[in-house]
């Protein structure tokens, strides 16, 4: 049995606090490792920016990680990945996981043969998503809807306000009128309003997104590649940076991660 062990931290980055939702997956199967997050605030939403401005981004960003030691990289941001995930793993020789909205899940679960993905323009546009669909969706229709503002929201913590019930009421809409009876949340910063959207969407349709298959994704990797740290070591720490203004961004993070004594540091890259 193979007993090396890697102390070094997981870096994981978004455009914003929504990989957060992606860190408490990775949190949840593993305790003992370190994890660093960044949350590139003063540059969001990504969604409209091009391609090229995205990997501009997530270049500094993964830079950034591995002057920190981070051992694997994690996109967790759809619009950075469907940009920017194959460009980086030309450039950085470091394991790098990356997300994709979760047509092929979704593919599976359908009872009806319609599904619906909520995402940022750049994600349900780019060749990346059409590839998921040529592989998982055969027969089945799947009806995009872009999100603008969306992001903004969670950015701001406007979890339960009446603003962001009426966005998601409007973006929901198309998708409750075609029938669908499976959403994907194409977005990370979409989870944290999962409940907002089941309860517009109703009992008969069901909601997915990829974090936990993303967070799972992580710890075979690590195995894979005899990076995993010791079980025996202390409880994993965290540590946050963001692009942004750090006393909101941390007001954000602390409320999503749920600790208010999260700490975010800026660094501007």
């Amino acid at each position: 049995m193979n007993t090396l062990t890697n102390p070094n931290p997981i870096g994981i980055f978004d455009s914003g606090v929504g990989g957060v939702s992606v860190l408490k997956e990775i949190r949840n199967l593993s305790n003992t490792e370190d994890l660093i997050y960044f949350a590139d605030s003063a540059h969001c939403p990504y969604g409209f920016k091009s391609p090229e401005e995205i990997r501009s981004r997530i270049i500094k960003i993964t830079r950034f990680m591995l002057e920190h030691k981070a051992k694997l990289i994690v996109a967790a941001c759809n619009t950075a990945s469907i940009a920017g995930l194959d460009f980086l793993r030309k450039i950085f020789n470091v394991p790098i996981v990356g997300m994709e909205p979760a047509i092929k899940p979704a593919a599976a679960l359908t009872q009806n043969g319609k599904v619906g993905v909520l995402a940022t323009g750049v994600t349900i546009s780019g060749d990346r998503f059409n590839s998921l669909l040529e592989r998982y969706a055969n027969g089945i229709e799947v009806f995009r809807v872009a999100c603008p503002g969306l992001v903004e929201q969670v950015e701001q913590g406007l979890i339960n306000e009446p603003e962001t019930i009426a966005m998601l009421k409007v973006f929901l809409k198309p998708l409750i009128d075609a029938g669908v009876d499976t959403i994907v949340l194409g977005c990370t910063h979409y989870p944290f309003l999962r409940h907002q959207v089941e309860a517009i969407a109703g009992p008969s349709v069901q909601v997915i997104d990829t974090g936990n298959a993303v967070a799972r994704r992580v710890v075979q990797v690590l195995s894979e590649e005899n990076l995993l740290n010791d079980v025996s070591t202390p409880k994993g720490q965290e540590q946050f940076y963001t692009s942004g203004e750090p006393e909101h961004v941390g007001k954000v993070i602390a409320k999503l991660w749920g600790d208010n004594s999260v700490k975010v540091k800026k660094m501007k890259l």
